[in-house]
């Protein structure tokens, strides 16, 4: 082979490598949502958005969770299994259809360089969950923020001009001055918003109102559930009445949802059971409730979204996506190997 025909033999298997590797880098679009298995995004990359939620936007579902990266320890301090990853901040991922998942960066990065910042390695960042603010045009996002040894117990807050930009983080507190540690945020139909979070050690779910900004309490809040620690709330509303998904406080270690449900977001708030059905449906399939997506477009179509956690290799922690129900005036959360919301 003569010089010019090696340089187009090597071009060639250069591009060819070129083109494989570009190949390599999109995945196979999903055609269904298998609860419990390894999920890629687009790129063919796990998808790292634990405790995480969605909001929808323009046609786009933007899901954000806890971005777990590196080794799981167990502080030697430690007298409970608070198991953890250092922080590395909030992830974005984008969706048109609830399958396939584009990962859109670390939207609120850890601050590494100053140890006494809430975002630093060393401490706790959970439960980020994200609205939007139609009268300031603002993305708000809430987040519980703790130290180390779990002792803050503060809620975090962020903004943003974009759903999927870096946001700018603007301090922790405690809301109505008492502790806050699994939480979530929910924008009513008027646009007024709340700040649902587990305090007084747990023991009691506080429903916070929240200033026409998204940024701080209101000043009226509702104590919730009084001394039976309940956590990891998920809230959605259906046919004008408002329901609540909990777990109890159990740790890492699975146990029995709660379903509950009200006619005003404030309360009184009113316990209707166990919405899962099948296999381990007394674990809540070996998962946690993190967050409630009602499916744009389909009538009576919402999401269950729990977390099944790893608590020795969080970063490996998978997700349980499940449909719910509504039969004879309850609500059901069945086990399926498979699904889809196209063929519900």
């Amino acid at each position: 082979m003569n010089a010019i025909g090696s340089l187009m033999a090597a071009l060639t298997v250069t591009a060819l490598s070129g083109f494989m590797t570009a190949q390599a880098q999109t995945a196979e679009p999903e055609a269904a949502i298998v609860p419990g298995a390894v999920w890629n995004d687009t790129e063919g990359n796990p998808i790292n958005a634990h405790g995480g939620g969605i909001l929808y936007h323009d046609g786009t579902y933007y899901w954000y969770g806890e971005y777990k990266k590196g080794k799981t320890v167990l502080p030697e301090w430690a007298t409970w299994e608070c198991y953890r990853t250092d922080v590395t901040g909030v992830s974005c991922y984008s969706s048109q259809d609830l399958l396939n998942w584009k990962f859109e960066g670390i939207v609120l990065p850890a601050v590494k360089n100053d140890k006494e910042h809430d975002l630093h390695p060393g401490n706790v960042l959970e439960r980020p969950k994200v609205i939007y603010n139609r009268k300031t045009g603002k993305f708000v996002m809430w987040m519980h923020i703790d130290s180390a040894d779990y002792s803050k117990a503060c809620a975090g807050v962020a903004v943003c001009d974009t759903p999927t930009g870096e946001f700018e983080y603007l301090g922790s507190f405690r809301p109505n001055g008492a502790m806050s540690r699994d939480q979530t945020v929910f924008a009513d139909d008027d646009g007024r918003a709340y700040h649902i979070y587990s305090s007084e050690h747990n023991a009691t779910l506080y429903i916070s109102e929240l200033t026409d900004d998204y940024l701080r309490p209101a000043g009226r809040f509702t104590r919730n559930f009084i001394k039976r620690s309940r956590e990891a709330p998920a809230v959605f509303k259906h046919d004008g009445k408002y329901y609540m998904l909990s777990s109890g406080c159990t740790g890492w270690d699975p146990n029995q949802a709660e379903l509950a449900v009200a006619d005003s977001i404030m309360g009184e708030w009113r316990t209707i059971g166990n919405p899962c059905v099948g296999p381990d449906a007394d674990k809540t399939f070996f998962s946690q409730s993190t967050f409630v997506q009602k499916v744009m477009g389909k009538k009576d179509m919402y999401i269950a979204m729990f977390d099944r956690w790893n608590k020795t290799d969080l970063e490996d922690s998978r997700y349980v996506w499940l449909p719910l129900s509504f039969e004879d005036g309850e609500i059901r959360i069945p086990w399926r190997d498979k699904w889809s919301p196209d063929e519900l």
